[in-house]
């Protein structure tokens, strides 16, 4: 029997577009380096960036009944997740239902399964991050889970987690850490602002990031090319 919890608790909306600013790699490196979803979820556009509280819905393999499901449960700001009881890479979703959640005002989808209308996905404007892009169509009669915790990716998202994604891939911030990463993101990005004005400056990443150090505990030693081949021959 399958559930669909309804009105779950969301990360506060400044929070969340607040992370918005911040991309997917500062995010993942400023919790812990956690939270990255695989890299084989990739977005299908390039150059956009969101974030969002996560709607989750399960999926029965080549059956996409619960995505128009969780739709009912989706409001303006959320980002739709989904993944497949079972592996399976058809066409999920297209620009049919993309055009039913834009008009709810949804973010974006991200989905371990396949899409299709790519090119009527972009021309909306309408962001996805997919396994993979497939033309073959699901069909409709089993029903999923709504809302309730799921596995994607080697991640675990629970609704009303915020999802941030961008062309780097797809990053999920526990909802009740959004204000502590938020914090860590922001130092990070501070921190960052002057490791690059050190970079434009001439520096180079061994001072920058003080590895000299880490060079000599390793035992590495720099040798002229010409007694690196006497050694070589010897």
């Amino acid at each position: 029997m399958s559930v669909v919890v309804t009105n779950p608790p969301r990360a506060e909306r400044a929070l969340v577009d607040a992370l918005a600013a911040f991309g997917v790699a500062t995010i993942h490196e400023a919790q812990g380096r956690r939270g990255l979803l695989g890299s084989h979820i990739t977005p299908i556009q390039s150059g956009i960036r969101i974030a969002g509280n996560a709607v989750t819905a399960t999926v029965a393999p080549g059956d996409n009944t619960t995505i128009g499901v969780a739709i009912e449960q989706c409001s303006e700001g959320d980002v739709l997740v989904v993944v497949p009881t079972a592996p399976c890479d058809m066409g999920y979703f297209g620009d049919l239902l993309a055009t039913s959640l834009q008009a709810r005002r949804v973010r974006g989808l991200v989905i371990e399964a396949g899409v299709r209308d790519v090119a009527d996905l972009n021309h909306m404007g309408f962001p996805v991050w997919s396994r993979c892009v497939s033309a073959e169509g699901t069909g409709k009669g089993t029903v999923g889970d709504v809302n309730v915790p799921i596995a994607i990716a080697g991640r675990i998202v629970e609704p009303g987690d915020v999802i941030v994604a961008d062309d780097d891939g797809v990053v999920v911030v526990p909802r009740r850490n959004a204000a502590q990463v938020l914090a860590a993101s922001k130092a990070r990005e501070e921190k960052e602002a002057g490791s690059r004005a050190r970079y434009a400056a001439g520096e180079i990443a061994l001072d920058v990031n003080n590895m000299r150090p880490l060079l000599e505990k390793a035992g590495t030693r720099h040798v002229d090319y010409a007694d690196w081949v006497k050694e070589q021959q010897a």
